[in-house]
């Protein structure tokens, strides 16, 4: 391995939200993706870490840690496709501005442009909006390096492609994925506040199929949802420009933040003003700290057809959960068939919560928190802080034997398990 891409010392770097310091003995910095077969190939435990923004132990391990922040994002468009090849370390935002250069977008984009693709396609972080599938789903094809160092190929239709996209880290570390794209479009935001927590119940699907991308934002008390942001494409609009209220809601005259009290100049163009859709799919702009920076995170995802009752039940909870929260967050995300992903074989909701940094009191409430859920069939997202583990998950996820399987088969001797898997994939 050429130079000086692992420093022979503790790590001590932390997580975006800094409530996690990481442990890992050294950590490796690969110029090429020979080195990072290099740096494989010779660790004895290794994991890739992204742009931390994760908020538990996931991205972890005793050993090396692998960041491909030197690895050139080498963004190919191949037109005739209708895909885009880059590097895993590259942050959406950076693909996004790139592609819309070239006249080309994404489906959709996650709350932060900050993020690394391949982070957010192992964990299948997502956007919102009723026919949009999470992140994952747009990947037709994925590079990894495995255990031995060698360059793993899959592609769509490939017999484990769909347990291999959403991989938790668990199968290699993956170096390079191909994205399916489509012509840009633009998309007009709009934000209204106040809205009656009784019409959005009552027309809850009504609500969410108004826009391309629909988020609900609420502390969960009152009887008022704070903000709904609504991203219509203009190609596609449902909604006309300017209406004068949207279930009792009023429009927002200036630029609004989900969180109170913080600058709304931080998030993407509002107030209705059409805009590439780079511009506009994220809530937050990439040069400003996203959210609030010093805040945890957790969200469970639960189908659709339990939507009300999972959000009444949230409402129920407010006196436990509003205490120690900044923000939550409801979302739609359609269905797929990604093995480990928490909408596989179910369209569903997404309820987000950010949370004050007070991780004790936090950790606290989420037993009762998945246990008020757990009759909806709430499965959490795996880069936030959630209580389950093993035995709570498997029977959440229909393919989850399959995926086990899957790693042993890749990865025997467990190079890419750390804490986070044995807890809550592999059971030990």
């Amino acid at each position: 391995m050429k130079d000086s891409t692992a420093i022979d010392q503790l790590v001590t770097e932390r997580n975006w939200a800094g409530n996690y310091g990481y442990q890992a003995a050294k950590m490796a910095h690969p110029a090429s993706i020979a080195e990072l077969q290099d740096v494989v190939a010779g660790a004895g435990k290794v994991r890739a870490l992204g742009s931390r923004h994760s908020f538990n132990d996931i991205a972890d391990t005793a050993g090396t840690q692998v960041v491909l922040d030197r690895l050139d994002a080498g963004i190919s468009i191949d037109v005739q496709a209708m895909n885009v090849s880059v590097s895993g370390g590259t942050r959406y935002g950076t693909l996004a501005a790139e592609l819309q250069r070239h006249g080309f977008g994404l489906h959709n984009l996650a709350s932060l442009p900050h993020i690394s693709v391949a982070g957010a396609v192992a964990t299948a972080t997502h956007g919102s909006g009723d026919g949009n599938g999470n992140l994952a789903t747009a990947v037709a094809a994925l590079e990894l390096v495995s255990a031995d160092g060698t360059v793993v190929t899959a592609r769509r239709g490939d017999p484990d492609f769909a347990g291999m996209v959403v991989g938790l880290g668990a199968l290699g570390i993956v170096s390079r994925l191909t994205l399916d794209i489509e012509p840009s479009f633009e998309i007009a935001q709009s934000v209204f506040e106040g809205l009656d927590w009784g019409q959005v119940l009552e027309s809850f699907d009504a609500l969410t199929s108004s826009a391309y991308s629909v988020s609900l934002f609420t502390d969960w008390s009152g009887a008022t949802v704070g903000q709904a942001w609504l991203k219509n494409r203009t190609d596609r609009a449902v909604l006309p420009a300017g209406l004068p209220e949207f279930f009792s809601g009023t429009p927002a005259t200036q630029a609004r933040h989900p969180l109170p009290g913080v600058s709304g100049s931080n998030c993407t163009q509002q107030l209705g003003v059409p805009g590439p859709w780079a511009d506009r799919l994220a809530h937050f702009r990439m040069e400003f700290t996203p959210s609030k920076g010093d805040e945890l995170q957790s969200e469970y995802l639960i189908p659709r057809e339990h939507a009300v009752e999972a959000i009444r039940t949230m409402r129920r909870l407010s006196g436990v959960v509003t205490p120690l929260l900044l923000v939550g967050e409801i979302r739609t995300i359609a269905a797929d068939e990604l093995w480990l992903s928490p909408n596989y074989g179910r369209d569903g909701i997404g309820l987000h919560f950010t949370w004050r940094q007070d991780e004790p009191a936090v950790r606290a409430i989420l037993p009762l928190l998945e246990a008020e859920l757990a009759p909806f069939g709430a499965r959490p997202h795996w880069g936030k802080l959630f209580h389950a583990d093993a035995a709570g998950l498997a029977p959440l996820y229909p393919r989850f034997a399959d995926f086990t399987a899957l790693a042993g088969r890749l990865d025997p001797a467990g190079k890419f398990r750390n804490a986070f898997l044995d807890r809550t994939v592999f059971g030990r």
